[in-house]
């Protein structure tokens, strides 16, 4: 007598792949962060208030008035008060915001194309032009940053492109060094030296495999330099090295408010507010990019 014995075959589990892309995913995952929304939609309100300050601002911000001079917040046609020579400080704040985020990302931007580029290069040649580029950078790490960019700007005298350039010297070091550091680690990946052996070209092998993997690094980092240097912009100008009056910035105002601490605090505290808020922004905003990029591909 034969025996029936039932076999239950059950499906081996299968294990769902990722939807989305990986820029997607970053995305998603930003999103579910609270502080980095409050903070991202912060910071959205004052570049739409300073990009379309011509419609936004209240008042004229270079017209004087005796009598509003240091007047208190809430007062008629000055909602945030006077400065020291009855300007609308609300709408010197709107247009001050133009200068201010301009001086804090342009040396960003030219320090992360700048400072990319020769990083990628020293790491991916490495030997001898890693040597000169690595060693070159490591000269401006014998001086501070802000004393070097105070150094520069007196040099070449007060002025916005002056500014700009003095403060773009101090972050290509940095981002060069974070840029070698990354392409030096990917350079020993596998799929590199495939790539390399396969008889691939050296910009081909760069712009789909080393780019790639590292550009995500390399811009977080680029990010969190934002704050430092809209107050590094902010100090320049507040010595009297960045925009000269009655050019609206955050800096120059605080400097010049600065006398009237004593007399209306409040609101000789306004462009160190914006300032603080700015750089807080900034920090929290590049540390959820920073967050939200820590998960495969």
């Amino acid at each position: 007598m034969i025996k029936q014995v039932s076999v239950t075959l059950t499906a081996p589990a299968v294990r769902r792949p990722k939807t989305g892309s990986y820029s997607a995913r970053v995305l998603r995952r930003f999103l579910h962060q609270p502080v980095s929304l409050a903070a991202s939609l912060v910071l959205l309100i004052i570049l739409v208030s300073c990009i379309g300050a011509n419609w936004i601002a209240p008042e004229d911000p270079y017209a004087t008035s005796i009598l509003m001079r240091m007047a208190d917040m809430g007062t008629s046609h000055r909602l945030l008060g006077g400065d020291e020579l009855g300007r609308d400080l609300l709408s010197r704040l709107i247009y001050g915001g133009r200068v201010s985020l301009l001086m804090a990302f342009m040396p960003v931007m030219i320090g992360l194309l700048a400072g990319g580029f020769l990083g990628i290069l020293a790491g991916y040649a490495g030997g001898r032009v890693n040597t000169a580029i690595m060693r070159s950078m490591d000269i401006f790490y014998a001086f501070p940053s802000v004393l070097l960019a105070v150094a520069i700007s007196g040099a070449l005298g007060p002025g916005l492109l002056n500014a700009i350039l003095s403060l773009s010297l101090i972050f290509i070091p940095p981002i060069t060094r974070i840029s070698e550091s990354v392409t030096t680690q990917v350079r020993g990946y596998e799929f590199v030296m495939a790539a390399m052996l396969s008889g691939a070209s050296t910009w081909r092998i760069i712009r789909q495999h080393v780019l790639s993997n590292v550009a995500g690094p390399i811009i977080v980092f680029a990010s969190s330099q934002i704050s430092i240097s809209i107050i590094t912009a902010s100090g320049l100008s507040f010595l009297g090295l960045g925009v000269s009056p009655p050019t609206a910035d955050w800096g120059l105002m605080l400097s010049s408010l600065r006398q009237s601490i004593y007399v209306n605090p409040a609101v000789a505290a306004m462009p160190g507010v914006m300032i603080f808020l700015c750089s807080i922004c900034f920090n929290v905003i590049s540390d959820g990019v920073r967050k939200a990029m820590e998960i495969r591909r």
